[in-house]
């Protein structure tokens, strides 16, 4: 076995191992880094939160948790982008062009149009959210007569018993607040508490009281200014609709662009995949991100996200607690086997793209054996999942009800408690068959055996973990509405990460890189590895975030005991 050549003086030059100006490179990467990775991040989680009528803090989470903060940390970002496009510009009019037409170039300006975009539109929403709130405001004053303090005074002195019987406390039962009674024993160790609220209904009687009654406006109640909301003043309400909507897509979006962003500054700046290569280079790019997101999400619900459709290892909520379009969103299993489905379903297709026109080879007749994998295998994984395929297959059984079973409403016809959640094993045991096969995959060199060989190994770990999940909740299904957390879903939300990353890197170029600068697998792994227990770490701080804007600001300690 043969290893690839390494890097000659013919060979194109690349940033890299370009060292003028090097300096400027390094900030232009910090800045980015800092910008996409960090900040970012931070703006962006989603959430299903329901907007209030008068509470303009959270109107509009960092971006979608609808925190007041969302448009401080956007204009930061952006900030720190254009920061890092100024570097980036001195550095190429310093520097020749060592990767013509590359893809990073076009698409960092292209996004940062839409970043710039997106920020506009966002100033403008939160004008026309100030004048909804406003108007909120208003209607909430005006439901309530204002009255002054001198006709509380001279009510309570005509009626002094029947006002002591208003003030009575939502903790209080009405038992021992008559007059009559005892009433230091139901107000025992209450004293401050009642001092405390008398001081906010004082407080609040003399904000009316200063108000004056002739004037259409009441305090507080004055109507929103300024230059984002005179301009949403004069955008139809149909293109408002649009520009939220384009806003909102932009949320969903702007990580995935981010991750292509940074990979296509990695291939820019190691001058990689140029030529033919691009089609081997892309094909372990695009499946690699893909189990590198799927990892993401994966730990996204065993943190509870997107608990409302079930798919936080959780009771799917009914409709009324949950929207009817999200009660018939399908299992998150449902949605792991169309994805493998439709992955084995196209790249039947694109396995011998690189080599078009050629003759087919046993390596490429593997590739699309796998492809071929997939495509059943996710479509067994649909069938198991359908309640359509399930009711045919209890067909036969549940005719018995009907014509033999004189009690046909007894226990024995209860469905199963596992029926109540999905445990789906396909989409597990496709990767597992996928890892094992790449542990074996023959390569051009040891190194590029090694590496495939890791990644393949992470996929069987991550196989495993999951069917240590699936141990638990058929042991113990989910009874609550609360993500259960199974300690197993780390470990396959780390080995898909990880796995994901290194697929990446395991394309021909990275690899003779790594032969070329006398590097071996070991170092792809130990990076990897560190790499994704940070990432890990810093996506639970994000997610965290996310729960402290829904919660206004305010850490919530008691809301669940701990153990």
């Amino acid at each position: 076995m043969t290893s690839a050549p390494a890097p000659t003086s013919s060979a194109p030059s690349s940033y890299f191992t370009h060292s003028a100006y090097s300096s400027l490179m390094f900030a232009h990467i910090g800045l980015m880094t800092i910008a996409w990775f960090f900040v970012l991040p931070i703006c962006k989680p989603r959430s299903s939160i329901p907007k209030p009528a008068l509470t303009i803090l959270t109107a509009v989470m960092l971006s979608i948790a609808r925190s007041h903060l969302a448009l401080v940390t956007q204009i930061g970002f952006f900030v720190l982008n254009a920061f890092g496009l100024l570097v980036s510009i001195i550095y190429n009019g310093k520097t020749p062009d060592l990767y013509e037409n590359n893809l990073h170039h076009k698409f960092g300006w292209f996004i940062t149009a839409v970043v710039l975009a997106q920020i506009m539109v966002g100033v403008l929403r939160h004008g026309a959210n100030s004048k909804d709130a406003g108007e909120a405001l208003v209607e909430e004053r005006h439901a309530f007569m204002p009255v002054s303090t001198d006709h509380m005074t001279g009510y309570q002195q005509l009626h002094p018993q029947s006002v002591a019987s208003m003030h009575r406390y939502s903790h209080d039962s009405g038992h021992g607040t008559e007059p009559d009674s005892s009433r230091s024993s139901s107000l025992a160790g209450r004293g401050d508490e009642k001092d405390e609220e008398t001081d906010r209904f004082r407080d609040h009687a003399h904000n009316f009281s200063t108000a004056d009654l002739d004037s259409p406006t009441l305090p507080g109640t004055a109507k929103p200014s300024g230059f984002a909301f005179r301009i949403s003043q004069l955008i139809p309400s149909q293109v408002m609709k649009l520009m939220t909507a384009f806003y909102d897509a932009v949320d969903i979006l702007i990580l995935i662009a981010g991750f292509v962003a940074i990979l296509t500054g990695f291939i820019t700046y190691g001058g990689v995949f140029r030529g033919n290569n691009i089609f081997n280079g892309l094909a372990h790019s695009v499946k690699g991100g893909i189990f590198f997101f799927y990892g993401l999400l994966t730990l996204g619900r065993w943190m509870g996200c997107f608990a409302e459709y079930g798919w936080a290892w959780n009771v799917r909520p009914p409709v009324g607690m949950v929207s009817a379009r999200k009660a018939k969103v399908p299992s998150a299993e449902f949605v792991e086997s169309f994805v493998i489905f439709l992955y084995g379903s196209t790249n039947v297709f694109l396995e011998h793209l690189a080599a078009w026109g050629d003759a087919w080879t046993a390596q490429d007749l593997e590739h699309v054996s796998i492809s071929i994998m997939f495509f059943g295998g996710g479509l067994c994984g649909m069938l198991v999942e359908s309640r359509m395929v399930r009711n045919l297959l209890n067909a036969s059984v549940t005719r018995w009800n009907a014509s033999r079973d004189p009690y046909p409403y007894k226990e024995q016809w209860t469905p199963p408690k596992t029926y109540s959640f999905p445990m789906n094993p396909f989409p597990s045991l496709i990767i597992l068959l996928l890892g094992l096969m790449m542990s074996s995959h023959h390569q051009h060199s040891m190194v590029s055996t090694m590496v495939h060989k890791q990644w393949g190994t992470l996929f069987v770990g991550f196989a495993l973990a999951r069917a240590v999940t699936y141990i638990l909740t058929y042991l113990a299904p989910p009874t609550s509405y609360l993500p259960s957390r199974p300690p197993s879903e780390l470990i396959t939300s780390f080995c898909l990460i990880s796995g994901g990353l290194i697929f990446v890197a395991s394309n021909k170029d990275t690899v003779a890189a790594i032969e070329g600068h006398d590097l071996n697998a070991m170092f792809i792994f130990t990076v990897t590895m560190g790499f994704t227990a940070f990432l890990m770490a810093w996506e639970i701080i994000v997610l965290a975030v996310k729960g402290w804007a829904v919660g206004g600001g305010r850490a919530r300690f008691n809301d669940t005991p701990s153990a």
